[in-house]
C-alpha cells in the first residue's frame, strides 16, 4: 500500500508540475498570437505597447519547462521566444539606407506636455545639437512666447506655429524655408498637426509634418486612437518626399502604425538600430516602464544616420533626434 500510495502522490505532484509549466507558458504564447495577428482591441491596445518586455521576460517560462522536463510547453515557450524575439529584436540592429548623396538634416520632435517642459532646455537642446527642424505638440501660446525670447527665433527663423492652451497645440521651427504651411485637426481628440514644405539647399522639397494622433489611455477613446492613426497622411514613395514626426501615442507593436509605415516609410530609431529606447513613461508617478510612442518616420528614400533620445525637463516624454540624409535634388 506504501508503494500504491507514493506513486499516487508522485503522479499528482508530476500532473501539477506539467500544469505549472502550462500556466506559465500560454500567457506568453498567446501574446504573440496577439501581436503576431494585430488583434489588440479595447485594452489590450495599451498592453500591447509592452511587447518588448514580454519578449524578454519570455525566456523564464522556457527555462522552468527545460528545467522540469516538460517538453510539450518547452516547445511551445521556444516558439513563443522566436516569435517574440524575431518581432523585436530588429528595433536594435542598424538596417541598411539607401545611397543618396544630398544634404544632412537634423530633426528634432518633442511633446512639451501642456506646454510644461522647459523652455530654456529646450532652446539650449536645438542650439547644441544643431538642429534644422523642429516638430512640437501639446504646443501652447505660453512656451511659444518663452522659446522666442529665449532665441529660437533666430536659431530656426521659419515656422508654421498653431500654439492652444492645453493639449491640442502644435508647431513647426526650421532653419530653411517653410513653405504650404497650414495645419490640420484629427477627429479624435482634435489635436491638430503643424505642417509645412521645406526648402533644403540641394534636395528636393520635403514636407514635414507635426504628428500628434489621440492617446488610447482609456478603453473608451481606442476608436478615437484608431481614427486619428488611420488618418495620418501617408508616404508617397512615388512622388514628393514626406516626413511625419511626433507624438504618436503608439509602439511599433500596434497594428496601425505599422499599416501606416508600410505605405512607404520608414521608422528613424528602428532604421538606426535604436528602436528600443523608450520615449515616455513613467508618467505621474506611475511605476510604467518607458515604451517607445515618440517616432521620427521619414520616406523610405532618405537615409537615417543616427537616432538619439534626449531627456526634457518638465515633459513625460523624451525629445526624439534624427540626422537623416535626403537625397540630391
Amino acid at each position: 500500500m506504501t508503494a500504491v500510495s507514493d506513486a499516487l502522490r508522485d503522479g499528482r505532484a508530476a500532473r501539477i508540475l506539467t500544469m505549472v509549466c502550462w500556466l506559465a507558458v500560454l500567457p506568453a504564447a498567446a501574446w504573440a498570437v496577439l501581436r503576431l495577428a494585430g488583434l489588440e482591441r479595447g485594452p489590450l491596445v495599451q498592453a500591447v505597447a509592452f511587447t518588448p518586455y514580454v519578449a524578454a521576460g519570455s525566456l523564464v517560462p522556457l527555462v522552468l519547462a527545460v528545467v522540469l522536463r516538460r517538453w510539450a510547453p518547452a516547445v511551445l515557450a521556444a516558439v513563443t521566444i522566436l516569435a517574440l524575439v524575431g518581432v523585436v529584436a530588429p528595433r536594435a540592429v542598424a538596417a541598411g539606407q539607401p545611397a543618396v548623396g544630398g544634404p544632412t538634416l537634423r530633426l528634432l520632435t518633442a511633446n512639451l506636455l501642456l506646454g510644461g517642459a522647459d523652455p530654456a532646455a529646450l532652446v539650449a537642446l536645438v542650439r547644441a545639437q544643431r538642429v534644422d527642424v523642429l516638430a512640437v505638440q501639446e504646443f501652447t501660446p505660453g512656451i511659444a512666447a518663452e522659446l522666442d525670447r529665449l532665441g529660437l527665433a533666430t536659431l530656426l527663423p521659419y515656422r508654421a506655429l498653431d500654439p492652444e492652451p492645453g493639449a491640442s497645440g502644435s508647431g513647426l521651427y526650421a532653419r530653411f524655408p517653410l513653405g504650404a504651411v497650414g495645419v490640420r485637426r484629427n477627429q479624435g481628440f482634435a489635436f491638430l498637426q503643424s505642417y509645412g514644405t521645406l526648402a533644403v539647399p540641394g534636395a528636393p522639397a520635403l514636407r514635414v509634418e507635426s504628428a500628434h494622433p489621440a492617446s488610447p489611455y482609456a478603453v473608451r477613446v481606442v476608436p478615437d486612437w484608431w481614427t486619428d492613426l488611420r488618418a495620418q497622411p501617408p508616404a508617397t514613395p512615388h512622388g514628393p518626399l514626406s516626413v511625419l514626426a511626433g507624438d504618436f501615442n503608439a509602439t511599433l507593436d500596434h497594428t496601425p502604425l505599422r499599416d501606416l509605415i508600410a505605405t512607404g516609410y520608414v521608422d528613424a530609431a528602428d532604421a538606426a538600430g535604436a528602436g528600443l529606447a523608450g520615449t515616455w513613461g513613467p508618467y505621474d508617478g506611475d511605476r510604467i516602464p518607458p515604451v517607445t510612442i515618440d517616432h521620427v518616420l521619414a520616406d523610405r528614400r532618405i537615409a537615417v544616420r543616427a537616432v538619439e533620445v534626449h531627456p526634457l525637463p518638465g515633459s513625460d516624454h523624451r525629445a526624439v533626434l534624427a540626422e537623416l540624409r535626403l537625397p540630391a535634388g
